[in-house]
């Protein structure tokens, strides 16, 4: 995808559209209009069929697209045969949550190792991953993994971040509601609950559906 340069609201899309993908192949359905996709995913055919266009001719007028053909298509340009290892920084009830699920949909991507400083939890496993003290994170995080969940006090989020930047981790999920700094080789995605629901409030307030 950084090859192709497509616009990051179009990279954002697209594992939506494999997840649909994989639910048409299960169900033995063989093509898909943009119109179909579109009704699933929730987003106007126009802009799929532009985020399609990145990618070349993926479908044919008057036929639509080739289920197989385009989930083998997004499985290779989501890397979807290669798996993504992740740490998961705060074991609170966001963390276990998260443990418990570790993207059982989504066989591609998995959490390795959680991080706290609570010595109840420290030592067991939760959703069967180990949960190892904050101390020992220099001392355990493997360089294969590259990604991690930030599910941490806020006043200690920019304090860890520093830490697992020099371990190697190039992409940070800050589920936490600091503004934290990174340098411009890692990509981090902020994530806050609280903003996410008011701003859907506000919408309901001021722009209601008919």
């Amino acid at each position: 995808m950084e090859q192709l340069k497509i616009p990051q609201a179009t990279a954002k899309r697209l594992p939506l559209y494999y997840r649909f993908l994989k639910n048409l192949h299960s169900s033995g359905k063989q093509r898909v209009s943009s119109a179909e996709l579109s009704e699933a995913v929730k987003v106007d055919s126009a802009t799929i069929r532009r985020d399609f266009s990145y990618f070349g001719a993926l479908g044919k007028k008057g036929y639509g697209y080739n289920v197989n053909y385009l989930l083998s298509f997004f499985r290779k340009t989501l890397d979807q045969d290669e798996v993504t290892k992740v740490a998961l920084i705060g074991v609170g009830n966001l963390g276990t949550a998260f443990l418990n699920y570790n993207f059982i949909k989504n066989n591609n991507t998995k959490i390795e190792m959680g991080f706290d400083v609570d010595e109840d939890k420290v030592g067991k496993q939760v959703g069967d991953v180990p949960i190892y003290h904050m101390d020992q994170l220099e001392e355990v995080l493997k360089g294969d993994i590259t990604v991690a969940i930030l599910t941490v006090p806020a006043t200690a989020a920019q304090q860890i971040t520093d830490r697992l930047i020099k371990r190697g981790i190039k992409g940070i999920l800050n589920f936490t509601p600091a503004r934290i700094n990174v340098p411009d080789k890692v990509r981090l995605h902020h994530i806050d609950l609280a903003v996410e629901l008011q701003s859907l409030v506000y919408f309901l307030k001021n722009y209601p559906t008919e």
